[in-house]
């Protein structure tokens, strides 16, 4: 980790999450950028999860340039014993987290079931599914010690309309998607609460590899989409164990 950690003030971050610690996966490109960014915007510091340094700097730098401060944190979510330790770390020097968004995740082949192969699989089920059970294990306790733990996934439209050639992803999301559900019956009676959102379709890198004839022009960008994410993540969110498409603008 890198930076200091002293932007916990309130009086010192004016905003709806003022204050407020979070921390937010695949923030170093499209919709976790732009959360990470909007998060900060609205006073929260921010703990930048990404793979790579150089470009986890580069959201820093932005996130300096609107006089904010964020902590920086290279970690490859396939790297299952790092995020086991993500918990104790965040605890010995925080003692609690107060938003988990979780927002990496990868598309994997698009293909018939029958020609994927078993890695190509497991590493889809890996970065989508089983790392942030992970991640959602580890940072359960310091959700908990939050006085409005707010928790955060990324899901999408595959998971309940399982397009043909879409197997791995879909189904990964679905799982996600029932993992979160359980989640948020288990913390209904604590100060924490768990919701998914389906962004639908939004100009990213993911997107442009899954449709590559599509015009990019056309989409919503991720910066259009943060302030769902936002309202999520107040302490004064109560929704739980619901599913915002923000596609449809229906909630389920």
């Amino acid at each position: 980790m890198s930076q200091d950690e002293k932007p916990l003030d309130a009086a010192a971050q004016p905003g709806r999450l003022s204050g407020r610690l979070a921390l937010v996966t695949g923030a170093t490109r499209g919709i976790g950028r732009a959360v990470a960014i909007a998060f900060a915007r609205e006073g929260a510091h921010v703990i930048l999860v990404g793979r790579t340094s150089g470009a986890l700097e580069e959201v820093d730098d932005e996130i300096r340039a609107l006089g904010r401060e964020a902590t920086l944190l290279a970690l490859d979510m396939k790297k299952m014993d790092k995020i086991d330790a993500l918990g104790p770390t965040l605890y010995q020097r925080w003692d609690r987290l107060d938003v988990l968004v979780g927002n990496a995740g990868v598309l994997g082949p698009l293909s018939p079931l029958g020609h994927i192969s078993a890695d190509a699989w497991s590493e889809v089920i890996d970065v989508n599914l089983t790392a942030n059970f992970r991640l959602l294990r580890t940072l359960d306790p310091l959700l908990r010690r939050s006085s409005a733990g707010r928790v955060i996934f990324v899901t999408s439209g595959a998971a309940t309309s399982h397009p043909a050639y879409w197997g791995p992803y879909a189904a990964s999301k679905a799982g996600l998607e029932a993992m979160v559900g359980c989640y948020a019956q288990e913390v209904a009676n604590t100060a924490v609460r768990a919701n998914l959102i389906s962004p639908g379709p939004i100009r990213t890198r993911m997107r442009a590899k899954a449709f590559p004839g599509e015009d990019a022009k056309t989409l919503r960008a991720p910066e259009d989409i943060t302030d769902a994410f936002v309202r999520l993540a107040e302490a004064a969110c109560s929704d739980n164990g619901r599913i915002f498409d923000l596609n449809t603008g229906a909630v389920r």
